[in-house]
């Protein structure tokens, strides 16, 4: 038997709370948002080549998994001694069957049909279709596992223009998704990037499952050059910051498309790239559950 056990912890803290916990002998440690979902939520993104100074938000919760026959009280206590902090007080607790963890955690992530010929499939799934491409990817450390509408629309677009034989950038590109999509349908060339480095990892670890090519590194170490398709699916504020960035990297001709943006946030977004390059004009590509994706092409 599991026990997981909710906490909620400061930016300041919040790292150093899960290293602690995780050196006590705790078997894992998510930390998250703590107000995802409202006004005060707040992404976490750099400047391109930045390094990113927290992965920690400014009030974070912690779900921390113990086995049961750990005493919490005193684990926690041996915490806060050795980070020297205020008592812990979890929010929530609740105790949790170890063969029904790994089972519902499995089932939160079935197969996520994008079309009739594209799939993401984690790999505890056979393929649902033999004859449609599937995209094998496991929730994990980086964002993109095709279950959130973002990451859905932008692979709407690839599928609906597959970039068979043209040159791909993903940039933030997380869990790799987008770029292995890219290379499933038949792109020449892809890069990726993304200033996490364990994003990195995880997305040239996923490009190996897939068995395909790709050049996942950091947004300084990008090769110079233009490329067909630019695709970035993080936050408007994020994309609007990176706009001169971004549309450096559209070759004559070439697309844009950005997501993780929201319906109220699309005219900021579209008003932030005309300023810096009226030749390319976006628009909202389409849409679901309040987000959008925008597309456009340089002419």
């Amino acid at each position: 038997m599991l026990r997981e056990i909710t906490l909620i912890a400061e930016e300041n803290i919040a790292e150093d709370l899960a290293d602690a916990l995780l050196a006590a002998g705790v078997l894992s440690v998510t930390i998250e948002d703590a107000n995802a979902g409202g006004e005060a939520e707040r992404p976490l993104y750099g400047e391109p080549g930045a390094v990113l100074r927290t992965t920690a938000w400014r009030r974070s919760r912690l779900s921390v998994l113990l086995d049961a026959a750990v005493d919490a009280i005193e684990l926690l206590a041996a915490v806060e001694s050795a980070l020297d902090i205020e008592p812990l007080r979890p929010v929530a607790s609740r105790d949790v069957n170890e063969r029904d963890w790994v089972r519902l955690s499995q089932a939160q992530f079935a197969p996520v049909k994008i079309s009739d010929r594209l799939w993401i499939v984690p790999s505890w799934h056979a393929p649902p279709d033999e004859k449609a491409i599937s995209i094998r990817l496991d929730p994990g450390a980086a964002f993109g596992t095709g279950a959130h509408p973002t990451t859905r629309l932008c692979l709407r677009w690839l599928d609906t223009y597959p970039p068979s034989g043209l040159r791909v950038l993903d940039y933030g590109c997380g869990s790799g998704i987008l770029a292995i999509a890219a290379a499933r349908l038949g792109a020449h060339i892809v890069a990726a990037t993304d200033l996490d480095p364990q994003a990195l990892t995880v997305a040239r670890a996923n490009a190996a499952a897939n068995a395909v090519a790709g050049d996942y590194t950091a947004p300084n170490l990008l090769p110079p050059g233009a490329f067909d398709v630019v695709l970035a699916n993080i936050l408007a504020n994020p994309l609007k910051l990176l706009a001169p960035v971004l549309l450096s990297r559209v070759a004559a001709g070439g697309s844009l498309v950005l997501a993780g943006i929201l319906e109220r946030q699309a005219d900021d977004v579209i008003a932030a790239y005309a300023d810096v390059d009226p030749s390319l004009s976006l628009s909202i590509w389409a849409s679901e559950e309040g987000w959008v994706c925008l597309a456009g092409s340089r002419h």
